[in-house]
């Protein structure tokens, strides 16, 4: 069996620019990146957007890189506001052409997936309305990915609408499943929220996984860590991923970590490549 396919974030290289930052992950060995649109990586409201997507994809061609875009960017829409609006806000149409702009960038790049989550709801929302709001965001972005050829990568996020995978099974349930909603995974979340054990929430995923965020993360703690920093045993969890089959990138989610990044990206690869001998000289 190949082994897996590991990428890095971008949103661990914001200070670097974005050619740098292409060109220190692949040098390292990863292949493949997990690209957050930006302000100052592939700003999806910048002008001459379509001859700069033409230039990174190039770019990623030329470095072997396969690529995810993922939509976390904390102040590109609000700035005043993080992560803001979201599906849940009054004013969610400014997410929901964000999204489109995602989809139409994920096309032109052939990324494997767009990453996204529904967000915190807001003072004053109740439950229903969130509810039904995000529903029918999704599905409005369902349609323009399916339209697009593109797949999406729905996020459970802790503290968000959606913090767990039973609510991402809900949130597919009401969509009607279509073929277009897939997961994204953080593992670092399934040891903050998830009841079940780490490996056991990968199995459960598994058939409905696009995109896999890594990271090391604590019980109950939602802070993103360097891999043995917190309390992850990582060969059974890349050995899930093998079992299962899944053949998309699997890529270190470390968006506090800019200052120190290159020095953080090698680290991470050798932990991932050396934990990944050990599940499979384990299994």
């Amino acid at each position: 069996m190949t082994g897996l396919r590991f990428g890095y974030g971008t949103n661990g290289f914001a200070n670097h620019r974005l050619d740098d930052a292409l060109d220190v992950i692949a040098g390292l060995g990863y292949v493949g990146v997990a690209l957050t649109l930006d302000h100052d990586h592939l700003d999806p409201y910048a002008q001459g957007l379509n001859h700069e997507v033409t230039r990174v994809a190039d770019r990623l061609r030329d470095l072997g890189l396969g690529v995810v875009i993922e939509t976390g960017a904390r102040y590109l829409l609000d700035p005043w506001r993080k992560h803001a609006p979201t599906l849940l806000h009054d004013e969610r149409g400014v997410r929901i052409d964000f999204l489109r702009r995602a989809v139409a960038v994920a096309a032109d790049l052939g990324a494997e997936a767009v990453s996204f989550w529904s967000g915190v709801r807001p003072d004053g929302v109740d439950a229903d309305r969130a509810w039904q709001r995000l529903v029918d965001g999704c599905a409005e972005v369902v349609d323009y990915a399916t339209a697009a050829g593109v797949t999406l990568g729905f996020e459970p996020e802790p503290g968000m609408e959606v913090a767990d995978l039973a609510g991402w099974f809900r949130l597919r349930e009401a969509l009607g499943a279509p073929a277009a909603f897939g997961l994204t995974l953080d593992i670092g979340h399934c040891r903050a929220v998830e009841p079940e054990p780490v490996p056991a929430c990968v199995a459960a995923a598994v058939p409905y996984l696009v995109n896999v965020q890594i990271d090391d993360m604590r019980r109950g703690v939602h802070e993103h860590l360097e891999f043995g920093a917190g309390e992850i045993d990582f060969p059974p969890v890349l050995a899930a991923l093998r079992a299962g089959g899944y053949r998309g990138l699997v890529a270190v989610e470390l968006p506090r970590h800019s200052h120190a990044a290159p020095d953080v990206a090698r680290r991470s690869w050798e932990f991932l490549k050396g934990a990944e001998k050990e599940g499979r000289d384990e299994g």
